[in-house]
């Protein structure tokens, strides 16, 4: 078999595996949130945190939910890390330096899952499993939870209610995350992922000298890096390891983790918003979207120039031969396109437009189908721009799902899609101008910038992966990086939730022969143009300088 057509053939198998899932997830998830009757081990937690599952939200109230746990999420972290010289199965290790730690947690907590770090060589199993994977579930959670706040908000009438975070962080994680983990992890440990709690162990000789390994719960980390698009990996080498990603059927099985939950959402919110077609008009963006960049990326991997590469069948440099081009590009996009920053392959080896696609697929907002939950809402942001901009067209008073968008609820949109960008180019710049981060790059020219734009774009964007090359642990980077997740994560969060209870106080307006039909296929092409448009104009520049001058020079 051809690499081409295994590459077609991992794709079509993918997508079918998604669409039998999207229905029961999606109706699964859509009456999790909208049940009104807790489970025995959620009326526990409640009790535990203190927490009233039953009291209704306005959107600052959730908001403060919000940030209050994720900033005990940053302190507890943080603390593990510096305690780890202490703490029993530290396997060794000793604590986390002050500015390391500080990424570490905002990367964990912000679901970015950065790392500045050899994830052997430097965190012991209470680390791993009492800290960053217990992260993993939760941020995870805390993303879906403002999605769901979003869609009650469309679904709302004069209420200015969104729901309870309490309920809807501790729901998502114990009806839909630790289920779908847990076969998800037997399923990996079946293909022979590694799961155990060993020391470090000798495990052969390589260029004549001993290798090291520890093992770990991997399997069960594994799961949930994918699932909740989190990304972090046990090993440096993260799902290119074989103790993490083993064979063929695990990378596409990983992918198909990666897009589960994101691509049911949007059944979801057709459900919970009584139009299951505007969901599928919501997917059908995300797919085409996805669609375009995987066939795009195979182009430009399977597009081999010289003989070495024609040896090679293709642009073979830094992916793994269990893999293939075809199936390393699946990941590069799937992981890229979704906020999870997991690799099975190295991004900075791969063409100079192919590495600029990945960077892309970040800068779209990560939204096709997007992070869980942020995913969701990062798109339906880009639809409320977009029934704007169709609102300008024609001279009406734009509506979506029956809410007007007026001057107030753009203005939310618009500082949403600006925070990013704002990030993203601003610290590049800092980065590229002082002396001191610019030392950390091991390449010059267009490949040495794009290095650094990748890392601010992966970070600002909450997405985890990165151009190999650069040295992020230092003190610039790890800081920098950190408040660059920080920012980008939880800004906004706070233009989401304003929004969501924005529209939450209207009262739905009926729909006339001169509404936009926002389930219909026309509106999904729109929303595409709006998307790609509003991302190129912000950030081409950049990309002319880095991944296009590369690619175009090669």
């Amino acid at each position: 078999m051809s690499p081409v057509l295994s590459g077609v053939l991992q794709m079509l198998a993918l997508v079918a595996a998604l669409a039998l899932a999207h229905l029961p997830l999606g109706t699964w998830m859509a009456r999790v949130y909208s049940s009104r009757t807790h489970w025995r081990v959620e009326k526990w937690i409640y009790k535990g945190i203190g927490a009233d599952p039953d009291t209704a939200m306005r959107w600052p109230a959730y908001l403060r939910g919000v940030l209050a746990f994720s900033l005990a999420g940053v302190l507890f972290l943080y603390l593990l890390q510096r305690l780890q010289g202490i703490l029993p199965g530290s396997l060794g290790f000793v604590s986390i330096d002050p500015d390391q730690a500080f990424n570490t947690a905002a990367s964990f907590v912000s679901n970015t899952n950065w790392q500045s770090y050899y994830g052997e060589q430097a965190m012991g199993h209470v680390v791993q499993t009492a800290g960053l994977a217990v992260q993993n579930f939760v941020s995870a959670a805390v993303g879906i939870a403002v999605a769901v706040a979003l869609v009650r908000g469309f679904a709302g009438s004069r209420t200015g209610e969104l729901g309870n975070f309490w309920a809807d962080l501790v729901r998502g994680v114990v009806r839909v995350l630790v289920p779908l983990a847990a076969v998800g992890a037997v399923v990996l440990v079946a293909c022979g992922v590694v799961q155990n709690f060993s020391g470090i162990h000798e495990v052969g000789q390589f260029l004549g000298a001993p290798q090291q390994w520890n093992g770990g719960a991997v399997a069960s980390q594994e799961a949930i890096k994918e699932l909740g698009t989190n990304g972090g990996g046990y090993f440096n080498a993260n799902s290119a390891h074989p103790f993490e990603n083993p064979t063929p059927f695990t990378n596409l099985f990983e992918i198909f983790l990666i897009l589960l939950i994101p691509v049911s959402l949007t059944r979801t919110f057709g459900v919970m918003t009584g139009s299951v077609r505007q969901g599928y008009a919501i997917l059908g963006a995300m797919a085409t979207i996805w669609l375009s960049f995987t066939a795009l990326m195979m182009w430009t991997e399977f597009a081999h120039h010289g003989p070495a590469l024609q040896a090679a069948g293709g642009a073979m440099e830094g992916k793994e031969l269990r893999f293939g081009i075809g199936g390393s590009s699946l990941f590069a996009v799937s992981t890229t396109l979704t906020s999870t920053g997991a690799v099975d392959s190295f991004h900075s080896s791969f063409t100079g437009l192919g590495g600029g696609i990945t960077m892309l697929g970040m800068m779209l907002g990560e939204i096709a189908p997007g992070g869980v939950g942020s995913g969701l809402y990062g798109m339906l942001i880009m639809a409320v721009v977009a029934v704007f901009i169709a609102g300008l067209m024609v001279g009406r008073t734009p509506e979506y799902l029956g809410k007007k968008i007026g001057s107030r609820e753009i203005k939310y949109a618009a500082c949403y899609i600006l925070i990013t960008p704002a990030l993203v180019l601003t610290l590049t710049a800092a980065a590229v101008v002082l002396p001191t981060p610019g030392d950390s790059t091991t390449n010059s020219g267009a490949h040495g910038f794009s290095e650094i734009l990748y890392a601010y774009t992966s970070a600002s964007n909450n997405n985890g992966s990165a151009f190999a090359g650069l040295n992020a642990d230092t003190q610039w980077f790890n800081t920098t990086l950190g408040l660059a997740m920080l920012l980008g994560r939880f800004l906004p969060m706070v233009f989401v939730l304003a929004l969501a209870g924005s529209l939450a106080e209207q009262r739905p307006v009926p729909v006339t022969a001169g509404t936009l039909r926002t389930e219909k296929p026309l509106f999904t092409g729109l929303l595409v143009g709006a998307v790609l448009i509003i991302a190129g104009l912000t950030y081409f520049p950049a990309l002319a300088l880095g991944p296009l001058a590369e690619g175009l020079a090669s």
